[in-house]
């Protein structure tokens, strides 16, 4: 379970796997949006250490067909929420993780300036496990308490704020919103 934040914005009780890629926010940024993905790598497969290779640049790309299309590319996210519920950080939440890609919230463009992004291990075509739910809403509760203008209203999905409008789809529709809420309210 997440605990307090240290001054370098890195979390307690959590695995630290920094990623290279990121860089510093906008000088002045308050981080206000947090933005919920899903991930997994090879897809609709949860078992491997893949998705965190992926984002330490580290990904052997030889190891499935699926991913020659992803040599070269660097992204990262603040955090991944593995199935059993695992917590692991890549980035300090006071740096810009490159998760959001084109993408704008409420006419506001460049997400990944002002948010935080955490990734479920997860796809479109299966349900989240129980201990993911229950470790966001602890992860998003230690993040609510850290930034005040992250709120429920600005808990979103990448679907909602990537640009064009369809160009991604994720947590998905197995992704149960009012479930986590529940969770939530429970804390």
């Amino acid at each position: 379970m997440p605990k307090k934040r240290n001054h370098q914005a890195w979390l307690e009780g959590v695995a630290h796997h920094p990623s290279p890629n990121f860089n510093r926010r906008p000088i002045g940024m308050a981080i206000d949006l947090l933005v919920i993905h899903s991930i997994s790598l090879p897809p609709d497969q949860f078992s491997s250490d893949d998705v965190i290779d992926f984002f330490q640049n580290k990904l052997d790309c030889s190891k499935h067909e699926y991913y020659a299309h992803l040599q070269g590319v660097q992204v990262s996210a603040h955090f991944l929420i593995k199935r059993r519920g695992d917590i692991i950080q890549f980035v300090s939440t006071l740096d810009r993780a490159w998760h959001a890609g084109v993408s704008a919230f409420q006419g506001r463009e460049n997400c990944n300036d002002y948010s935080i992004g955490i990734e479920l291990e997860g796809c479109d075509t299966q349900p989240f496990d129980e201990a993911q739910y229950h470790a966001l809403a602890g992860l998003m509760s230690v993040l609510f308490e850290a930034y005040p203008g992250i709120v429920k209203e600005r808990v979103v999905s990448h679907a909602e704020i990537a640009l064009p409008p369809g160009r991604k789809t994720d947590p998905g529709p197995y992704f149960n919103w009012n479930y986590l809420w529940e969770i939530d309210a429970k804390r």
